[in-house]
C-alpha cells in the first residue's frame, strides 16, 4: 500500500511542478517521511528529483537560457555551500515557535520562517498591480543567483526561491522551464554528492523499490506534462508558481514542513 501511495504522489507532483519549476522535493519529502525516517526519506527525494529533472533538462534544455544558465546558475552554485555551511552552525537554534494539535508537535524554525517570508514577499509580485509590472532585468540575475543559492543550502528550498526570481525575469514559457530544469540538475548534482554516501549507510535494500517505483511515477508525470505543454500558456505558469510559492509559504510558517 505505502508503494501505490509514494508513486501516486510523484507522479501527481510530478505534473504540477514540471510548469512551477520546483515543488517535487519540497512536497514529496514530507510523504516519504511519512514511511521512512527523515534522512532516508531525503536521499530517497534527492534521488527521484535528480532523475526527473534529467529528464526534463533532456526534452525541453535546448530552450534553457545561456545568460541564465551562466549569471545566475554559478553563483547561485557556489554559494550554496556556504549556505549548507551555516546550517551545519546554527543547527541548535531554537524553535522560534511551537505549538500542539492533536498531540502532534508543529515547530518553526528560524531559517524556515523567514524563507516562508520571502516567499509570501514574491507572491506579492504577482498580485499587487503596481508591483506586477515589475521586471528583474538580467544583469539582476547574479544577485538572484546569490540570494537563491545561499538561502537554498540554508534551507533546501533553492527550488523554490530559483522560480520567484526567474519568474519575473522576462522569460518565455519555454526558456522558463528549461532554464529552471537544467540549474536544478546541477544542484542535484552537487548535493547528491553528499547523500550518496548517507543514502548507502542508512537505507535498507528493500527501500530501494519504492525509490524505484516513485522515480518512475514522477518521470510518467513528467512526460505528460510535457505533452500537455504546448497547450499551457506563460500566465498559467505564472499562476502555477504563485500558487506554489504561497502554498509552500504556508506550510513552512506554521511548520507543517520541516
Amino acid at each position: 500500500m505505502e508503494i501505490i501511495i509514494l508513486s501516486v504522489a510523484a507522479f501527481i507532483i510530478a505534473i504540477l511542478t514540471f510548469f512551477s519549476g520546483f515543488g517535487l522535493g519540497t512536497i514529496l519529502t514530507p510523504v516519504f517521511m511519512i514511511f521512512f525516517p527523515a534522512e532516508v526519506a531525503i536521499a530517497s527525494v534527492g534521488i527521484i528529483h535528480f532523475f526527473n529533472n534529467m529528464l526534463i533538462a533532456g526534452m525541453v534544455g535546448k530552450n534553457a537560457d545561456k545568460t541564465v544558465l551562466i549569471q545566475f546558475g554559478i553563483p547561485a552554485i557556489l554559494v550554496s555551500f556556504a549556505g549548507a555551511w551555516l546550517l551545519m552552525n546554527i543547527s541548535n537554534l531554537p524553535d522560534l515557535y511551537s505549538y500542539t494539535i492533536s498531540e502532534h508537535l508543529f515547530q518553526v524554525k528560524p531559517v524556515k520562517f523567514i524563507i516562508a517570508i520571502l516567499l509570501i514577499g514574491f507572491t506579492l509580485f504577482e498580485i499587487i498591480p503596481v508591483l506586477k509590472a515589475t521586471q528583474f532585468s538580467k544583469n539582476k540575475l547574479p544577485i538572484g543567483g546569490l540570494l537563491s543559492g545561499f538561502l537554498g543550502g540554508l534551507s533546501g528550498l533553492q527550488g523554490a526561491l530559483r522560480s520567484a526570481f526567474l519568474i519575473k525575469s522576462g522569460l518565455s514559457k519555454e526558456a522558463f522551464i528549461a532554464s529552471a530544469a537544467v540549474l536544478s540538475v546541477f544542484v542535484d548534482i552537487t548535493r547528491l554528492s553528499v547523500y550518496a554516501t548517507r543514502f548507502s549507510e542508512t537505507s535498507r535494500h528493500e527501500n530501494l523499490s519504492y525509490v524505484f517505483a516513485a522515480t518512475l511515477a514522477a518521470l510518467t508525470g513528467s512526460l505528460i506534462g510535457k505533452r500537455i505543454f504546448k497547450k499551457i500558456t506563460l500566465k498559467f505558469i505564472q499562476v502555477t508558481v504563485v500558487i506554489m510559492l504561497f502554498v509552500i509559504a504556508i506550510a513552512l510558517g506554521t511548520g507543517l514542513f520541516l
